[in-house]
């Protein structure tokens, strides 16, 4: 990999309520932009991978690799996503060094 330096934030309902009885009215609205902050900070190439685990049990959590030239930065970019910045989710923050990538968009 490159030198660039890769950020993971792990984000985790505030209220686990909202994956077994389904969200607030409010609560669906902030994932909604949530979804669109992150696709529109990927079509940047800013987020390299975005997604989240299945399970709908309190141990339910979605990840969002970055990349991000300091851990302010990588902070700020987690701070404003809107399900952190409304409280809907709340997030941690890791320096992460990426392994091995696939070069591909799979099958």
């Amino acid at each position: 990999m490159s030198d660039v330096t890769h950020y993971l934030y792990k984000i985790q309902p505030s209220r686990p309520e909202m994956l077994t009885h389904g969200p607030t009215p409010k609560e669906a609205e902030i994932v909604s932009q949530h979804f669109a902050y992150l696709k529109q900070l990927t079509e940047q190439g800013v987020v390299i991978l975005a997604g989240r685990t299945l399970n709908t049990d309190e141990s339910s959590f979605g990840i969002v690799i970055l990349q991000a030239d300091s851990e302010t930065t990588a902070r700020q970019v987690m701070n404003h996503d809107p399900a952190v910045k409304h409280e809907v989710m709340h997030a941690e923050l890791f320096p992460y060094r990426i392994a091995l990538m696939a070069q591909n968009d799979g099958p």
